[in-house]
């Protein structure tokens, strides 16, 4: 994967197949291959070059443990879509990275031809806020949880009920989360401590991109509802719910996911 200086600092990213740009932005403490288990396959099949990116924050990616903002991972953003040819991309993100995308729309829309938000949010709320101060916390105290115990809560925080009634199925996450579960690093900590606290919902009305916005039935992290204030505040905005998953909805049911987005990004507009 090449890394290029952009923005200040180095991006590490990875660019696979020909036809119109699509961008894939990563939520919090993600790395850009996530994406590549299920979406970047159906996306190259589907006639894209698609990019995937490690934020700032995540490494080999410049770490910036100093701290950073929403806006610098909009501009790391739109300096990748230059660098890799400028013109308007589809963009695409997820939770963190879906704040990302409407901050990019709203922001840079000469770069944006269609916006897809996964898991989105427009204004914070007290759940997500006080988990997010106890991470923070967690990291700072020098408390690291049993990696057991730290996949039994990121598996009920993040998948379906329906998910977990497999017990193979659960079992199988499980073992994904306990094996992925480590010291927080510095970079990740930064993202966790980005300033959330901004109501964004009425600065939505001046997105002009085509939108998409994709709710999971079951997400606990980011409600629906949330996702619904964002598709109602963007004029332009269509909204999508997927049934029987979670946060992590785009890896429970990809090819229902990726069947919705893929109609959205290859239609007329």
């Amino acid at each position: 994967m090449p890394i290029a200086t952009l923005n200040g600092i180095r991006l590490n990213y990875d660019v696979t197949g020909t036809g119109p740009l699509v961008v894939l932005v990563m939520g919090t403490g993600s790395p850009g291959r996530v994406w590549r288990t299920y979406q970047v396959p159906a996306l190259v099949k589907a006639g894209f070059r698609v990019a995937t990116v490690d934020n700032r924050g995540i490494a080999p990616s410049d770490e910036c443990a100093g701290g950073f903002g929403i806006d610098d991972l909009v501009a790391d953003t739109a300096a990748l879509i230059e660098h890799l040819g400028g013109g308007r991309a589809r963009v695409v993100g997820h939770s963190m990275g879906a704040r990302v995308v409407q901050e990019l729309a709203l922001a840079r829309p000469d770069l944006v031809d269609k916006a897809v938000m996964l898991g989105a949010a427009g204004r914070p709320h007290p759940l997500a806020r006080t988990l997010n101060l106890g991470e923070q916390a967690l990291h700072d105290q020098g408390i690291q949880l049993p990696p057991q115990y730290a996949a039994a809560i990121k598996a009920m925080l993040n998948l379906s009920p329906h998910t977990l009634k497999d017990e193979a199925k659960a079992q199988e996450w499980l073992d994904i989360f306990e094996f992925t579960t480590g010291k927080t690093a510095p970079g990740v900590r930064a993202q966790i401590g980005m300033d959330r606290s901004r109501d964004r919902l009425p600065d939505y009305a001046r997105i002009t991109a085509p939108s998409l916005v994709v709710g999971f039935a079951d997400d606990q992290m980011t409600p629906t509802a949330f996702g619904r204030e964002v598709a109602a505040a963007i004029p332009s905005a269509r909204y999508v719910e997927i049934e029987r998953c979670g946060h992590y909805g785009y890896l429970e049911r990809p090819d229902e996911v990726n069947r919705v987005i893929i109609e959205f990004l290859t239609a007329a507009k």
